[in-house]
């Protein structure tokens, strides 16, 4: 009678227990799957998050870029502007500078004619001036000549040494000068010592000193001076030699028209 009541009990025993195992291997298993699932998901997490650092360094290099890009941008703008600017200015210099053209071409052919009337003045001018350092005066008009149908030589070259010759001319008036010349004395050509003294007198003397001259320019002629002037042209001749200090001289100065 005792056995059998003991028996249900030990069933009943063995079966909580196997429940007991069951539900735990369950719970087990659903932990292990829980923690998987938390693991699987921690992974693609980092993942993911990775991406996302990974993008938003790309959006941080890309942003740096798009400064940098609108920097330079805005550096064209301002350059462009300028360049505008520049373009238009140079457009009225050339404007300005194709009238300029024009015009020289008109003053060339005004110039040129100006140029041969100068010269064709400058040697009547030295044909009737003091007859002083002839050769050099007329070499000089004969080099502008032959200079003024040169092609090679511009027309403000042309101009220039016109313009330096009458320079030359204008300084003689304001020099003194010795030099070796010749003159004709009683039908004879003889050699004397010139002096130029500015345009106020031009005085000759023999090496020897008997004779001494002065030039008319009314008459266009020699004039032989008196013993009077003899010291007063050696000291002037002296002094254009320097050889005598600068001092007063005795020469001779003919009146205008006498």
């Amino acid at each position: 009678m005792k056995e059998h009541q003991i028996r249900p009990s030990v069933l009943a025993f063995a079966f909580c227990v196997a429940s007991i195992v069951s539900t735990g291997e369950i719970r087990a298993q659903s932990l292990d799957e829980v923690l998987g699932v938390r693991a699987v998901t921690t992974q693609d997490g980092r993942k993911s998050q990775g991406k996302i650092d990974e993008v938003t360094d790309d959006t941080r290099s890309l942003l740096s870029q798009f400064k940098q890009v609108m920097k330079v941008v805005d550096g064209l703008k301002v350059y462009n502007q300028q360049q505008r600017r520049l373009i238009k200015n140079q457009e009225q210099e050339l404007s300005e500078l194709g009238q300029s053209i024009d015009n020289v071409t008109v003053i060339e052919r005004q110039i040129g004619p100006l140029i041969e009337r100068m010269i064709v003045n400058l040697e009547q001018f030295v044909s009737l001036d003091v007859p002083f350092l002839m050769d050099e005066r007329n070499n000089r008009i004969e080099f502008l000549k032959e200079t003024l149908d040169r092609s090679d030589v511009t027309v403000a070259e042309k101009f220039s040494q016109v313009m330096q010759a009458y320079q030359v001319e204008n300084s003689y008036g304001s020099t003194i000068e010795a030099y070796t010349d010749f003159v004709e004395l009683e039908g004879k050509s003889r050699q004397v010592d010139m002096l130029k003294w500015g345009r106020v007198s031009l005085v000759f003397q023999t090496p020897d000193g008997e004779t001494t001259g002065v030039w008319d320019n009314g008459s266009r002629q020699w004039v032989i001076l008196g013993d009077e002037y003899r010291r007063g042209v050696q000291n002037g001749l002296r002094i254009a030699r320097k050889t005598q200090t600068a001092d007063l001289v005795n020469l001779p100065v003919l009146a205008p028209g006498k």
